[in-house]
């Protein structure tokens, strides 16, 4: 009787011990009906959600508050360390809760979501990975722009407009970009436009190439604002293009003139002035 009572013991601290398992989710691009049944289910089942304002204010407004924790933007303009964001993933687990990181399109593009799984690896935490639609895609596909095109692009480079400030020089080869002939697409750069559209145009790319903006793409708000390499940082400006917005660059982004009439999506984008 002594050695069962041991073991049921035994058995129970290992329970109360195990680590939980942590899920790096990514949203999509902001619309609730684009996420996956898996991460919408998570969501669900999840005792504690960290995330970032990326996800959209539907996906986050249907997540109890109780339950959720902020480790994106700040009261003042800063942001959470990374740090901090990897230290509280590993704390949660290990009360042996079930957690949700919760990102914007998909977890493993310019989502950080790699540097988190290395971190939790490295502390033994279990951990899943559940991908998402990349705004890279679905963005500029539901203002009708396909990132590829037989007629008009058959290569993509995926390029993030917000590098590490540490960096000494930026890692982004604009030259080499520039003579690919194929499609461009910019995350988190609507900022920096003028300095990746300077390098693009100095390398040679033609000025009149097609480029569109895509603002909060899929969200309610979202808005579409088009030109060239030679007119689009006017355009930001006229039509007040805030982050977080998507660039595209290439003649793809020319496409959405020609099936504009007849695109229909939830989120209906805003028709050019």
């Amino acid at each position: 009787m002594s050695d069962a009572s041991d073991a049921d013991d035994t058995e129970r601290v290992a329970s109360e011990t195990a680590p939980g398992v942590v899920y790096l989710v990514g949203s999509g691009p902001g619309d609730p009906g684009l996420m996956t049944v898996k991460g919408r289910r998570l969501l669900d089942e999840a005792d504690v959600v960290l995330h970032d304002k990326l996800p959209g204010p539907e996906i986050l407004g249907q997540i109890p508050e109780e339950k959720r924790e902020d480790v994106g933007k700040r009261a003042g303009g800063e942001w959470t360390p990374q740090e901090y964001t990897n230290k509280r993933l590993v704390e949660l687990a290990r009360e042996g809760k079930t957690v949700v990181r919760l990102k914007g399109g998909d977890p493993f593009v310019f989502g950080r979501g790699g540097e988190e799984a290395e971190h939790l690896a490295n502390e033994g935490v279990p951990f899943e990975v559940v991908p998402g639609i990349t705004s890279a895609v679905g963005g500029p596909a539901v203002a009708g722009i396909p990132v590829t095109h037989r007629n008009h692009a058959s290569s993509v480079s995926f390029v993030t407009g917000h590098e590490d400030p540490t960096k000494e020089e930026s890692a982004v080869n604009w030259a080499a970009l520039a003579e690919t002939g194929g499609t461009i697409v910019v995350l988190m750069g609507v900022r920096k436009l003028p300095d990746y559209v300077k390098a693009l145009r100095d390398a040679g790319m033609d000025p009149e190439t097609p480029v569109a903006l895509v603002e909060r793409a899929t969200w309610p708000d979202m808005r579409v604002a088009t030109g060239t390499l030679d007119t689009i940082v006017d355009v930001r400006d006229e039509r007040g293009i805030e982050p977080p917005a998507i660039t595209v660059v290439g003649d793809v982004a020319g496409t959405r003139e020609r099936v504009l009439k007849f695109l229909r999506n939830e989120s209906k984008p805003e028709s050019e002035p």
